[in-house]
């Protein structure tokens, strides 16, 4: 453990609007921090680097600032890798070595440039808790190391050390609510994506793809068929394409995954002791690899062999590094449901419940891939009397139920006389097709739109016509 392990990463960022998605964010400016690996490029935090247009890397024994470019992000686990193209950078720095997941109690530092101050900054702590916990950078419940050294603002994708000297987790949030709680991405998830990376192999982190109960009732548990002394956990949905589709059935109860007991709460015991949520023995997991499950079937058990990929919930945890997709029809904007939308209003809670609702439980199906809401209305006699149909839910266009956007588009695009679109609730918005078609452009122009629908929409129209 050197200075010249330890970078601060400084990046110039543009975010999408998903209030207005047809145009961007005004950009602004981030610090974090970053460690420096055996092939001379940085692992740092991918919050620090999301939506960025220029990234540079300052060491702790030099002033000059290289510039850096972003090779792989890890969105869901809050990871990145940055390279350097300019030789000089490694003269200047020395490889950090990962080490393993520590042990409870177990004594770090953790090294970044947090704000208050130029110079590098060491934290001293101890490991209090590893668990599952929710990464704010993509609300993902997975891996996590609890330590109570100090972790700030421009801590962020900064190294922990071990009483070796070791890479033992990179900062990247803390509790705002308490004093003395910050995270770090376990070296475990670090690995399973610098290896991720170096073969070629997709980073996100893998998703069983499906909603779970516990089975602490015992009068659910005889309903389910559980003999006295089985533990395990109740099926409630599943997720179309996601892991588990075609493999199990609502109300299978799973009752050990990867050779893990589960308990009737939905904990296992993994890696020496470590208790916490079943979803742990993802950790050191691909998308594409197998993993068996135990599970009881109307009183039979067998072995279900599963191919992991990634989260199949309907409304996406982690868009980052891409512009949204909407479209606009008759002044009403439509675009997916994502965390990005939601976040739109200042606190989570403060959006419309049924949004949150599907945000929170919500898992795709072969009718459904994307849940579609109009964001915002336009005002314009085409929509007149519909200015209340902001932030619904789509249910059906003309009685058929839209898979996705692109869906969404072509059957909009293809309707001819009255078209009928209905919200989630029973609200419902009728256009006259010929009207919309003619009236468009002046819509547009007026709020000084360019187009009626984001460019992926307009290749995806293109290549339909042909």
């Amino acid at each position: 453990m050197t200075p010249q392990q330890v970078v601060r990463v400084l990046a110039t960022v543009q975010r999408p609007d998903y209030d207005c998605p047809w145009q961007m964010q005004s950009p602004t400016s981030s610090t974090g921090s970053g460690v420096v690996l055996a092939d001379g490029r940085i692992l740092t935090g991918a919050h620090v680097v999301a939506d960025a247009t220029f990234v540079q890397v300052q060491t702790a024994t030099h002033p000059r600032k290289f510039v850096a470019r972003v090779v792989a992000t890890a969105h869901d686990c809050d990871l990145a890798l940055l390279a350097i193209d300019d030789p000089t950078f490694a003269e200047a720095t020395h490889p950090a070595t990962l080490g393993e997941l520590p042990k409870r109690r177990d004594e770090v530092v953790v090294v970044g440039f947090p704000v208050g101050g130029e110079e590098v900054s060491y934290t001293e702590g101890v490991v209090s808790r590893i668990e599952l916990s929710n990464y704010t950078h993509s609300h993902r419940r997975l891996l996590a190391i609890t330590v109570d050294a100090a972790i700030n603002p421009g801590n962020s994708g900064g190294p922990a050390y071990d009483g070796r000297g070791r890479l033992v987790g990179i900062a990247f949030q803390k509790r705002r609510d308490a004093d003395g709680i910050g995270y770090l991405v376990p070296s475990v998830l670090v690995r399973r994506f610098l290896d991720a990376v170096e073969q070629g192999r997709p980073t996100d982190a893998p998703a069983l793809g499906i909603r779970l109960q516990t089975t602490e009732n015992p009068t659910l548990r005889a309903a389910l068929g559980m003999p006295d002394g089985v533990e395990g956990v109740r099926v409630v949905e599943i997720g179309h394409e996601g892991s588990a589709a075609g493999h199990l059935q609502v109300d299978d109860v799973l009752l050990r995954i990867d050779g893990h007991a589960i308990a009737a709460n939905g904990t296992i015991t993994w890696d020496g002791g470590l208790r916490t949520g079943l979803g742990v023995a993802l950790s050191r997991a691909h998308v594409g690899d197998g993993i068996s499950l135990e599970v009881l079937r109307d009183g039979e058990r067998f072995t279900a062999e599963l191919t992991l990929a990634p989260d199949a919930s309907l409304v996406p945890r982690d868009r980052h590094d891409v512009v949204p997709d909407w479209l606009i029809y008759g002044g009403l904007v439509i675009q997916p449901l994502g965390l990005d939308y939601l976040q739109t209003w200042n606190k989570l809670r403060e959006a419309p419940r049924e949004m949150v609702l599907l945000y929170a439980r919500a898992m795709r199906s072969a009718e459904r891939h994307e849940a579609l809401v109009i964001s915002k209305v336009l005002a314009h006699r085409l929509n007149q009397g519909y200015a209340r149909f902001a932030d619904r839910v789509i249910a059906s266009v003309d009685g058929v139920v839209p898979r996705d956007l692109p869906h969404l588009a072509a059957l909009l695009d293809g309707a001819r006389g009255r078209v009928r679109i209905e919200t989630n609730g029973g609200g419902m918005a009728v256009f006259d097709a010929d009207a919309v078609a003619a009236e468009t452009a002046e819509l547009l122009a007026r709020y000084r739109i360019s187009a009626d629908r984001a460019d992926s929409l307009s290749r995806y129209r293109e290549t339909s016509d042909e």
